[in-house]
């Protein structure tokens, strides 16, 4: 079992930035992918970045490409999102997830790829 604890959301005006923390049971990232993902209400939750301790595979939506970034640290047992250049269309629950290491980057952009989810946490972006 994989425990997921989500931190870091908040308020935020349009332009800055936020870092989301997700800490994980010990070794998870030698076990799994780990992905963020948003839901934003009235929405279908969607996949926003993902990222493979082993070799360092990175893969993001393109709605986030080039302000955003995933990151591990795996001494803390944690997984960052850096989000930069906020806009008001981020907003939204943004959920860490432990997926299956084995399946290509293409399949760890769905959801049906992750068995462990955290709580999430809320970003809001004014504008």
């Amino acid at each position: 079992q994989v425990q997921l604890v989500e931190s870091g959301g908040g308020l935020v005006q349009a332009g800055g930035s936020l870092r989301l923390s997700c800490a994980a049971s010990a070794r998870t990232f030698s076990r799994y992918a780990m992905g963020w993902f948003r839901q934003a209400p009235g929405k279908e939750r969607e996949f926003v970045a993902v990222m493979r301790w082993s070799g360092g595979n990175t893969a993001y939506a393109d709605s986030v490409k080039g302000r955003f970034t995933i990151s591990m640290d795996n001494a803390k047992n944690t997984v960052y999102l850096q989000m930069n250049s906020l806009k008001p269309e981020d907003s939204a629950f943004y959920y860490c997830a432990a997926g299956l290491l084995s399946r290509s980057l293409e399949v760890l952009s769905t959801t049906r790829a992750y068995p462990y989810w955290g709580q999430g946490t809320q970003v809001t972006v004014s504008s």
